[in-house]
């Protein structure tokens, strides 16, 4: 990790590079995917197996895919009170939050006889996946289960890779018990995704899959869109802070570190116009380093993706965060609100010195499930308004068909459609649009 001015003449390579990391499109990825999903979508559970024994080293069968009532009571058994409470808390926090989100329907009239309106219906089943791989995330369970039960949706399907034992981490069961998931499925990877999309005779097909996952389960998740919704294509995980001489180093550094432990592929940028925090900021992100568990990745992740930005002002820091559209913000200032309004593009701002990211992955209560890679710009945080579907209402009087019937006549005839045309003159009375 090196700190560069914006004035350097490799600033721009150096953004470029870090802001683009995930964006690669990787052929090989893209054709292993391919294979695996066309091959579950033809030969079903005896293909999804296959793979999960192959990849996952778990053999299983129609009985064995799917965690049963048994093992959902022992895994229960064996997440202590703390940790128990801990999960319920944050279920209770992201519910509280994701309550403010419900989206009613409707039906206005206006003084000519038109009904118009809206009806919002939730999805019916809905898939949600979770990693395993390097770590287990409830976390991910609760974020995605809590707004789908909040929507509506009927049936909650959770798939997760499975122990080469055959066994789900308990604290994932946990949460999903608490926050309203259906089943769960020992199943991970992109044969876990085709196997939502097209369903199998152990895995039932579903209307939408959200969650975040490896390069293959992302590719697996644009490979299927179309057959069903998808949330986003997560990218690799991502924090900007902005920070003036206000911050403490140790609480920076602490929070890229946080950052930059999720993988090699973690992207971790400071950006303060502040010289002597800049420097602070590096002493103290090698000093903390050292101690990590998952130092080795933390390394990989600084070295490729990691900087420390000494920028001309606050207003130049905020601009170049804008070009970043991060996943994550953080605004470590003496005024962050008055900073905030100035935030384009963000998945998700964290203000003030006594809000670090990690907050926002478990407890605070909005989702953590948010957009990688620049899709800020475009894109939002997983929610409620993610699992229901909107269906319009329409109805004419006598009175509002004849004022408006021949608008639309004229439509059709402008765009020579003549079928068109006459559905709404039958109804005139007359014989020819």
């Amino acid at each position: 990790m090196n700190i560069i001015r914006t004035t350097d003449a490799l600033f721009e390579e150096v953004f470029r590079r870090i802001k683009q990391r995930g964006n690669v499109f990787d052929e090989k990825i893209w054709s292993v995917v391919k294979g695996i999903v066309e091959d579950v979508a033809v030969r079903k559970d005896q293909a999804l197996f296959e793979y999960t024994e192959k990849f996952d080293g778990c053999t299983l069968n129609t009985d064995t895919v799917a965690v049963s009532a048994e093992e959902t009571g022992q895994a229960l058994g064996r997440v202590g009170n703390e940790d128990l409470n801990v999960l319920k808390v944050a279920a209770e926090r992201i519910e509280m939050f994701h309550r403010k989100q419900e989206i009613r329907g409707g039906i206005f009239s206006d003084e000519e006889g038109v009904k118009l309106g809206q009806r919002i219906l939730p999805l019916e089943r809905v898939g949600i996946y979770a990693p395993g791989g390097l770590a287990s995330y409830p976390s991910t369970v609760i974020m995605a289960a809590v707004p789908a039960k909040i929507a509506g949706v009927r049936d909650i399907v959770l798939v997760t890779p499975p122990s080469r034992d055959g066994l789900v981490n308990p604290l994932v069961i946990a949460a999903a018990k608490l926050s309203g998931v259906t089943r769960i499925f020992k199943i991970g990877g992109a044969q876990a995704i085709a196997a939502l999309a097209y369903g199998t005779e152990s895995i039932p097909g579903v209307e939408k899959i959200v969650g975040p996952g490896n390069a293959y389960v992302a590719a697996a998740k644009k490979m299927v869109y179309g057959r069903v919704a998808i949330d986003m294509i997560a990218g690799p995980s991502e924090i900007v802070v902005i920070a003036d001489k206000t911050a403490a180093a140790d609480h920076v550094a602490a929070d890229l570190l946080a950052q930059a432990e999720h993988d090699e592929m973690a992207s971790a940028v400071l950006l303060t116009p502040d010289e002597g925090l800049a420097g602070e900021v590096l002493s103290e992100v090698n000093a903390q380093m050292e101690t990590l568990c998952r130092r080795s990745i933390v390394e990989l992740s600084l070295e490729a993706f990691g900087a420390i930005v000494l920028t001309r002002n606050i207003e130049e820091a905020v601009q170049i965060a804008n070009r970043f559209a991060p996943e994550h913000l953080e605004l470590m200032v003496e005024n962050p609100w008055e900073i905030l309004d100035k935030i384009r593009h963000a998945g998700a701002v964290f203000l003030g010195h006594n809000t670090p990211e990690v907050l926002g992955d478990y407890i605070a209560g909005p989702n953590h499930i948010l957009p990688t890679g620049g899709t800020a710009r475009f894109s939002s945080p997983l929610g409620v308004y993610d699992f229901v579907k909107r269906t319009s209402v329409l109805n004419f009087s006598d009175e509002a068909l004849r004022r408006y019937g021949f608008h639309a006549l004229r439509f059709a005839e402008m765009e020579g459609l003549d079928a068109h045309g006459k559905s709404v003159a039958i109804r005139l009375g007359r014989k020819n649009p």
